[in-house]
């Protein structure tokens, strides 16, 4: 379940052949002198965000400004629906921002057409605080385009509440296989008389699918761009998908495809009709205002295998034409490194990707975002390397397994069916885009 990023790839349609184009036009520029003008700098920022995020952000400018006074920071902001539709226009305006937000799915359409600064070209950033397997997660074929700004981890959600109401254990997460899984929905399922579904249902975004994979030892996309995921390998997500729903551990396919268009706030997990849901780690804090029941994030079943992984929140990135390289420098530092912004950041944007800062904050948090934290720490060591960076052209998946899944659940594709379909519409999509 997307829950509260459903729509993480409808904007990203924009950035088709004609963006793609765009972008190209405006590619280029470097870094230039990195030496801190004396006279007024201007740098322009942009990002995506709710209302609180754009206050937090705007407190970040004020204090940085005050440390910074000849440095100006003008805010761009959006809500998601609209933020990529914006900057490829600003884009190809050529205007591109000083210090962009970056998702992960946009960081190589934007760094392959030039619009991205290389930032280890500047002299005043420091990574060093960085593990280097997150810190990669922003590099492409050795270069740095993107500083990770908080991590987070695929979860399976479970409502201690419920399961304490009808009387089945909490499972083990750390030993637990799907079957383990399949069997305490099925026992929750069965307990409540129907009221409450043991799982919310999967199949609409990536980060299930990639946690499949990577337990099959394969991936979704290989080192070099092109599609790793084999026809088998999809189709047993999808058979594995089907049984669960037949064996009743799941909703109706009906009930599932409603509750997945009305996001967060109306899932069978915020709204306590599941007793068990596949989430972002990040999501914890949501989900629990939501539902006004103690839920707590699992490993997700069967992992104990290295295949987790730390997915970056976002990223700051910075504009390869940007005229003032030591100033974009000396403002991503502070980000990234300083005790001053992160004490207002905090985990708005996700736990701190910086170990030094993830550790400042950890004190000032809250019980519940505490919990977050020592949930990541404790996956640290089970943790593999990345998977491979989603290429130009891969921001169409969620669209397209969003499509395949409800076909299947729906009975008008196979699995096996559904697995050539994926294969070849997310290679149409890669091959759009170059």
């Amino acid at each position: 379940m997307r829950g509260i990023t459903r729509r993480t790839t409808v904007a990203a349609a924009a950035l088709g052949a004609a963006a793609t184009l765009a972008l190209t036009a405006c590619a280029g520029g470097g870094s230039g002198e990195q030496e801190l003008s004396d006279e007024p700098v201007t740098l322009t920022f942009t990002w995506w965000g709710n209302d609180t995020r754009h206050e937090i952000t705007e407190q970040l400018i004020e204090v940085f400004e005050e440390q910074n006074p000849n440095i100006t920071v003008e805010p761009q902001y959006t809500d998601w629906s609209g933020y990529w539709d914006k900057l490829s226009t600003s884009v190809a305006a050529g205007d591109i921002p000083d210090i962009i937000q970056m998702d992960e799915k946009q960081l190589s359409t934007y760094a392959a057409n030039g619009v991205l600064l290389d930032l280890g070209s500047l002299e005043a950033l420091d990574t060093g605080d960085f593990p280097a397997a997150v810190l990669g997660t922003g590099a492409l074929e050795g270069t740095q385009y993107g500083i990770p700004v908080g991590i987070n981890s695929y979860t399976y959600m479970a409502n201690l509440d419920l399961l304490d109401e009808y009387g089945v254990e909490l499972p083990d997460d750390t030993t637990w296989t799907w079957d383990d899984f399949i069997a305490t929905a099925q026992a929750v399922s069965d307990a409540s008389g129907g009221a409450v579904v043991g799982s919310q249902s999967w199949g609409f975004e990536d980060g299930g699918l990639k946690n499949w994979l990577r337990q099959q030892g394969s991936d979704l996309y290989s080192a070099d761009g092109g599609i790793a995921a084999t026809p088998e390998d999809l189709a047993s997500w999808w058979q594995f998908l089907l049984d669960s729903t037949d064996a009743g551990a799941l909703p109706d396919p009906s009930a599932t495809i409603e509750r997945e268009a009305g996001g967060l706030a109306e899932s069978f997990t915020a709204t306590n009709e599941s007793a068990f849901g596949p989430w972002w780690s990040n999501q914890v804090q949501a989900l629990r205002d939501a539902s006004g029941q103690n839920l707590v994030a699992l490993r997700v079943p069967g992992s104990a295998d290295g295949s987790p992984y730390y997915k970056p929140s976002m990223f700051w990135s910075a504009s390869s034409k940007t005229e003032h390289p030591a100033e974009v420098a000396l403002f991503l530092d502070f980000l990234a490194n300083s005790e001053d912004a992160a004490d207002l950041l905090l985990t708005e944007r996700g736990v701190p990707a910086n170990e030094v800062i993830r550790a400042y904050v950890t004190p000032q948090l809250d019980d519940v975002n505490k919990s977050v934290v020592e949930f990541l720490d404790a996956l640290g060591p089970e943790v593999g390397d990345a998977p491979p960076a989603t290429p130009p052209g891969g921001g169409a998946i969620e669209d397209i397994i969003d499509q395949n899944t409800q076909k299947v659940l729906f009975g008008e594709l196979t699995p096996e069916e559904a697995a050539d379909a994926f294969i070849e519409e997310l290679q149409r999509a890669l091959d759009d885009a170059m």
